[in-house]
């Protein structure tokens, strides 16, 4: 017999299928309270900072920082009938645990000529504000209603709300929030207001959002009423399922590896094993493994397990011989870039990077032993590297004229050529790999 799901169980998968979130099959997610609804225990009054700033800092500077954040908070901010409650002033409250991807549910109320927002990973904001006319922001665009990522760049998707979906002044509106990597969906009242947009590091838009950060409430211009303030973290495996089923939704993508075999697959294919479902480069041996299908223009989705000090590489417009780094257009690190044996690399060695020319952002794999997701699209001489939801390549390598030991590239210019695994004698792991051509 056919288990029947609860209502919120139902409505949640419902909303997973439009989001592209996989939800759980027979139990509802556990959330976690982030308000007691007694007091601010897990919150502190903090005032708009670089986060990067703050890191920066001397530990008695922070202290000075927190401690006059705090007295001013003290002033500003209150619980009222299990509610949270500023008066319109003051410094912002933020959690003091940081959060990467997560789903997040709040209840706010805002009033006349209100002015509020959401950070996340302490990044400005998911816009919250008066809509109506007299509020005065209509030039600001808060006609289009709250919801949208306010601090993205003008045109940028995400910026503006979908929908207009504000509850009349005064009375309680519902926030449902899914962060993995950057990528950002919303629904305010129900109604889908930002779809999957990637938000922007406001702090320094040439990088991309911050891996982990605070959740901070943010208000001025009137009183504000948060409740009901809740959030789950998202695990590995359903991150990668959330963003595998987000990029296939475009359709094209023809899976190029059957879990079962290397069928298809040419080069040193004995120095590879297939072991759970995934292609394994064997310990001590290495070479490029390769699909034998040439490409020009592609999207190349692929997950990728590294063990400790793992290194190995994906093989981009690869000729079939050669050194994939260098007589291929590219090869993209897939690296360990947190062991301690590789601290001092060029950048242009870490993980995500076009191998001695171009350096990737660092600090977005996952935990050792966990399994990344990663996109790779090349367009031309153009490449960017998707690594769990966040760009952290975006390089014209037609441009690079400065390369690592001043040693030649001499394919970096190549326009077709084959993918593949570049594995340099450590059991990298690599599954679910799927190419859609552009060409």
């Amino acid at each position: 017999m056919q288990k029947t799901l609860p209502l919120t169980m139902a409505l949640l998968a419902a909303s997973a299928a439009f989001a592209g979130r996989p939800a759980a099959a027979d139990e509802e997610p556990a959330f976690q309270t982030l308000f007691n609804g007694k007091d601010l225990s897990g919150w502190h009054g903090e005032s708009t900072i670089d986060p990067r700033k703050f890191k920066a800092m001397s530990p008695e500077d922070q202290k000075a920082k927190l401690e006059k954040d705090a007295a001013d908070a003290a002033q500003h901010w209150k619980v009222e009938d299990e509610e949270i409650v500023n008066d319109g002033h003051g410094v912002f409250l933020a959690t003091d645990k940081e959060y990467g991807d997560v789903e997040f549910f709040v209840d706010f109320k805002i009033g006349p000529l209100g002015d509020s927002g959401i950070y996340l990973r302490g990044t400005p904001q998911i816009q919250i504000w008066d809509f109506r006319e007299e509020g005065g922001k209509h030039e600001l665009g808060a006609d289009k209603g709250s919801g949208g990522l306010w601090n993205n760049s003008p045109g940028a998707p995400g910026k503006d709300p979908l929908v207009f979906a504000d509850n009349p002044i005064g009375e309680w509106n519902t926030l449902r929030v899914i962060q993995v990597g950057a990528r950002t969906t919303i629904y305010l009242n129900g109604k889908l207001v930002v779809q999957d947009a990637v938000m922007e590091n406001y702090w320094d838009r040439k990088t991309p959002l911050a891996p982990v950060g605070p959740i901070q409430l943010q208000t001025h211009g009137s009183e504000t009423r948060f409740r009901n303030v809740k959030l789950r973290e998202i695990p590995a495996e359903e991150a990668n399922a959330y963003l595998s089923k987000l990029d296939g939704a475009v359709g094209g993508f023809a899976e190029v590896f059957n879990g079962k075999d290397l069928s298809g697959w040419k080069g040193p294919v004995e120095n590879y094993e297939v072991v759970d479902g995934a292609i394994r480069c064997k310990p001590g041996h290495g070479g490029t493994l390769y699909y034998g299908e040439e490409y020009g223009d592609l999207v190349a989705r692929v997950e990728f397990k590294l063990p400790p000090g793992g290194n190995n590489g994906l093989a981009i417009r690869y000729p079939g011989s050669g050194d994939a780094a260098y007589n291929g257009m590219t090869e993209l690190q897939v690296l360990d870039d947190g062991a301690e044996k590789y601290a001092k690399l060029d950048p242009r060695q870490y993980h995500g990077s076009s191998y001695g020319m171009v350096a990737a952002q660092r600090g977005y794999l996952r935990p050792v032993g966990e399994w990344n997701y990663e996109k790779v699209t090349v367009k031309g001489p153009k490449i960017q590297v998707e690594l769990n939801g966040t760009v952290i390549l975006d390089a014209d390598l037609s441009t690079v004229k400065e390369f690592m030991a001043d040693s030649p590239h001499p394919g970096k210019d190549r326009t077709r050529g084959y993918f593949g695994f570049a594995g340099h004698n450590d059991p990298v792991e690599f599954r679910n790999v799927s190419i859609k051509p552009l060409d």
